[in-house]
């Protein structure tokens, strides 16, 4: 077992880390309380962004920051035109099929990636706040690994308190509840949609650029981080926004802290799924499942 000094570089990173699942997990979670939609194309859409900023920057020379807001403009953009086009084709499917849906999106972004952006290529993005930061005691922080989850606890905040005080997240909550009676009473059920799929890419695109930073700039990687927010998003049971960023802390800092443990790193893809099941048989303590006639019980 490695001693404590050897945990401590990745605490920063952890928490960095399980800050950008938090950012994506609270889009995720509103996403899929007002649209029924479980968006699998998280990480891709906010790859893909990241990949243009890296081109914007290195190929065309344009300036850092105009990069950086096209990463975070395509993310809502793409996102948006998705639940516009097939959203409302899929409205009235189940929510594995809509699940699915996006599933293929991620597929075909990837493959996109895969032809303009060869995975051989070494890519990377550097924040400005990369280059100063400060130290607790032995370790280094940087700038950008505090901006991620100071953004993380901003976005879960502000998102909750979004829901609760306007109109538009009045509406989302109410969608959330029953859609067909929303409707009815002259709530503009496709804005209020539109308002969500777009704020959920915007957040898709601000965690691309970040967990480029922080983790890696490749397509596949950040393409199936969306792993990691899933994981965040079911341990709330896709309702709770303060409990899906209390997971993505835990999920970040344990996957981690298994990196210098040389006997089990190698099983640190299982972090999320691991953490994910154990929550799940947690909160299901004590029920009791019996067959009957009209189903389960």
């Amino acid at each position: 077992m490695p001693s404590w000094s050897s945990f401590q570089p990745f605490i920063p990173i952890g928490l960095a880390a399980g800050g950008v699942y938090a950012l994506s997990g609270v889009g995720m979670v509103v996403l899929y309380r007002a649209t029924g939609v479980l968006n699998l194309a998280f990480g891709a859409v906010g790859a893909m962004g990241a990949l243009i900023a890296w081109s914007m920057i290195n190929t065309w020379h344009v300036p850092g920051g105009i990069a950086y807001a096209t990463c975070v403009l395509f993310g809502g953009v793409a996102t948006l035109l998705y639940g516009m086009v097939f959203g409302r084709l899929l409205a009235a499917r189940d929510p594995l099929v809509k699940a699915a849906a996006t599933l293929g999106l991620a597929l075909l972004l990837l493959g996109v990636m895969n032809r303009l952006w060869p995975a051989q290529v070494t890519r990377s993005i550097s924040l400005p706040t990369d280059s100063s930061g400060f130290n607790v005691g032995s370790v280094s922080v940087v700038w950008t690994q505090v901006i991620a989850v100071g953004f993380g606890i901003v976005m879960t905040i502000g998102t909750a308190v979004f829901l609760r005080v306007t109109k538009i997240g009045t509406a989302m909550r109410a969608l959330a509840d029953d859609r067909e009676i929303t409707a009815t009473l002259g709530v503009p059920v496709r804005r209020v949609e539109a308002a969500a799929w777009f704020g959920s890419g915007l957040l898709s695109g601000a965690a691309g650029l970040l967990l480029a930073d922080l983790v890696t700039l490749a397509s596949d990687a950040l393409t199936f981080i969306v792993i990691f927010t899933l994981s965040a998003a079911l341990i709330a049971r896709l309702r709770s926004l303060a409990v899906t960023f209390v997971a993505s802390i835990v999920i970040g800092l344990v996957d981690n802290l298994i990196a210098p443990i040389t006997s089990i790193t190698n099983f640190r893809d299982m972090t999320p799924f691991v953490l994910a099941v154990a929550a799940l048989l947690f909160f299901a303590r004590g029920r009791q499942y019996s067959f009957a006639r009209g189903g389960i019980r």
